[in-house]
């Protein structure tokens, strides 16, 4: 018998997604804004989403444990209480070492909220819906990342001419030459608003199958002794890097190498990335029923790369164009890397995916090396290690092996 879908728990899971990547795909637009008001090199600069990104590998394998102790409610009332206090230290106290703490507590509440709301969703849509639900979760994400440097835009220039609404109120609160100080306000207002939310809401109880459940620290153990496992790890490393070492230094990019405003088109262009994204995962979700899914990661990889290529050494208008464009073809390879993994093994699912959901700090550890060789050779230079990054994802479509390979039109024809 199907259960009922609980369309409020749905549609606060929603919210909840678009949220996530409001607060979290920002960072991207802003960090010309950290480098110019925190005096920062490169190097310092990439400690920033290192500090957010770290967060998921200290939190998603132990939060995936707590869960089962304590409900989903409960754990996302924290997580919203962890990013409120993180929000709030940044816009009343920012400087360098408030910024890199607020970013790792604000990380810290996104990576709780990531590992529980996925299987939530699960029972409040009803698993019979969860592949529609889900991809809808993934495009309201790809949206809010769209909206989110619009919204940076629109409040610095707004604070500028002091115009009413909201920026009025925010205005007084806002330290001078610091308008972007102006969004962590806006996060801390938001956080509050979830709390209550979540905190009146009532919630249906979770039941997860035995093998959704996260096991103890040994099955971690002995699925880290895996080579498929390894391997798959550092592919959500390379994607999260990529992903995140695209969309964090482009806009600092534009700016050092073209002159082109960080504040505007800078940000337009970060805004366009996401965009590109959610477009691209549209046809992705289309062409995943008619190409097995390792050749479509190759076909749109192999785009990517020639973009980063354009992106990195053209004019002031290829690079311009080239960067969000590469949003497009990077938008079916996380759906694609994960399926496939959890496709090749034949057990201990869900701990299979808290290591995955780990993997995200490759966030944090790509931008460092970015910056890093930045301040040697040259932020050019430093994101020319996103080759290295976007060929791993690329020989993926070459030796994985599913155990189960994503069914196409023409393979129903087969068997009919």
């Amino acid at each position: 018998m199907k259960s009922k879908p609980n369309y409020y728990i749905v549609a606060l899971i929603l919210l909840t997604f678009f949220v996530i990547s409001f607060m979290t795909n920002v960072i991207g637009p802003l960090s010309p804004e950290f480098i110019k008001d925190f005096k920062l090199s490169d190097l310092l600069a990439g400690v920033l989403p290192f500090a957010f990104f770290i967060a998921y590998g200290v939190m998603s394998i132990p939060t995936s444990m707590l869960v089962q102790k304590y409900n989903e409610k409960k754990i996302m009332v924290a997580a919203f209480i962890v990013a409120f206090v993180g929000s709030l230290l940044l816009a009343a106290q920012p400087n360098y070492l408030t910024t890199i703490l607020s970013l790792f507590l604000i990380g810290c509440g996104m990576a709780m909220l990531q590992v529980v709301i996925n299987p939530l969703l699960r029972v409040a849509g009803g698993a019979e819906n969860y592949a529609f639900t889900s991809v809808l979760a993934q495009l309201i994400f790809g949206g809010a990342s769209f909206i989110s440097p619009l919204v940076y835009s629109y409040m610095v220039l707004n604070l500028q001419h002091k115009s009413g609404g909201i920026v009025s109120v925010l205005q007084p609160m806002v330290p001078a030459g610091m308008p972007w100080i102006s969004l962590y306000w806006l996060f801390t207002i938001i956080s509050l608003l979830m709390f209550v939310i979540i905190l009146v809401s009532r919630f249906p109880k979770v039941e997860l199958q035995s093998d959704e459940k996260a096991g103890p620290w040994k099955t971690h153990v002995d699925l880290f002794k895996k080579p498929v496992v390894i391997a798959y790890f550092i592919a959500l490393f390379c994607y999260v890097g990529t992903e995140q070492g695209v969309s964090y230094w482009m806009s600092e990019f534009l700016h050092r190498y073209h002159q082109i405003d960080p504040q505007t088109k800078g940000a337009d262009a970060v805004a366009y990335f996401w965009g590109l994204m959610m477009i691209g995962g549209i046809l992705g979700l289309i062409l995943l029923k008619l190409i097995d899914s390792r050749k479509l990661l190759v076909l749109f990889t192999i785009p990517a790369i020639i973009l980063l290529s354009f992106a990195l050494f053209g004019s002031a208008k290829i690079s311009l164009y080239a960067f969000p464009a590469i949003g497009f073809f990077m938008s079916v390879m996380y759906p694609i890397i994960f399926s496939l993994a959890l496709s090749s093994v034949d057990k201990d699912h869900g701990s299979f995916a808290g290591i995955l959901v780990t993997g995200i700090i490759g966030g944090a550890v790509v931008q460092i090396l970015i910056g890093g060789l930045g301040n040697l050779v040259g932020l050019r230079a430093g994101m020319m290690f996103l080759y290295i990054t976007f060929g791993y994802m690329l020989s993926i479509g070459f030796w994985a092996k599913p155990l189960i390979t994503n069914q196409t039109v023409f393979d129903k024809k087969d068997k009919a």
